[in-house]
């Protein structure tokens, strides 16, 4: 780590975090708690509508935690994309005054998300202590999964903060790519609810999806669909993983080609 970031760039990169930190909940009453309360309240409405009323989650054992899992993916991703995208405009005076990396100011939204993802999964675990859920020794792989979902969101957010610079348009796409993309991700309903067996293997190629199931199958139930069930363990399985590396060697370079002209187009 030493080796990529200088002293100085450190610093700074400390310092962005707990700026953005302070910006983003400054104004409100009950401050920092909303990075827990805001996936809860969520959960509670959907879990409402959709499990009590129109008993989606019926024959997934421990539904509930299954349920509050993919919100908590999603809001990850979501929070994660929505702040980088607009994060090198809204720093565009730091840039015209000091020479720094531009892929910095990426990082530290992304680590003020990854703290925001860190307590709610502590919030999980006290839901999966009180359900009496118990994971299995397929959990282990959480951890790589996680860095999986985090790759992928960090590829988007390269993508798209770079566009935004240029076509501020990007920002409403990106709202109804979320939106259409929320329901097209296996959150609110388990997979194997749809009967159509390559309508799952469409949905799973999605590195969300195939990361958010294949934690819940370890984490929470094995009544979960996962990627290695639906191709039977084929070559397919790995598409999800391909996408990631794609995505993040084209936001990479992507990102260190226009990042040149950044402080011009801002």
């Amino acid at each position: 780590m030493r080796h990529i970031f200088s002293k100085q760039d450190r610093v700074l990169l400390g310092e962005l975090v707990r700026t953005d930190f302070k910006l983003r909940y400054q104004d409100s009453v009950l401050g920092y708690a909303w990075s827990l309360l805001r996936p809860l309240l969520i959960f509670v409405i959907l879990y409402i509508v959709f499990v009590k009323f129109l008993k989606v989650g019926t024959g997934t054992p421990h539904y509930p935690v299954y349920l509050l899992f993919g919100i908590v993916i999603w809001n990850f991703f979501v929070e994660m994309t929505m702040q980088s995208l607009t994060s090198i405009v809204g720093r565009g005076d730091l840039i015209r005054k000091i020479s720094i990396p531009r892929w910095i100011i990426i990082l530290s939204s992304s680590i003020a998300a990854l703290i925001n993802l860190g307590l709610n999964l502590i919030i999980i675990a006290i839901f999966m202590i009180i359900g009496h859920v118990t994971p299995s020794a397929d959990a282990l792989f959480l951890p790589l999964l996680l860095i999986e979902i985090y790759v992928f969101s960090f590829a988007m957010s390269l993508l798209l903060s770079a566009l935004y610079v240029k076509y501020r348009d990007v920002s409403y796409i990106w709202e109804v790519c979320i939106q259409a993309g929320f329901y097209a991700t296996p959150i609110l309903y388990p997979l194997s609810r749809i009967t159509n067996i390559t309508f799952q293997k469409i949905l799973l190629l999605n590195p969300l999806a195939q990361s958010m199931q294949d934690a819940r199958y370890g984490l929470i139930t094995k009544h979960t669909t996962i990627i290695w069930h639906v191709f039977n363990g084929s070559w397919y399985a790995y598409i999800p993983f391909i996408i990631v590396v794609v995505f993040l060697v084209g936001g990479i370079l992507f990102f260190k080609k226009e990042s040149k002209y950044f402080a011009e187009n801002i």
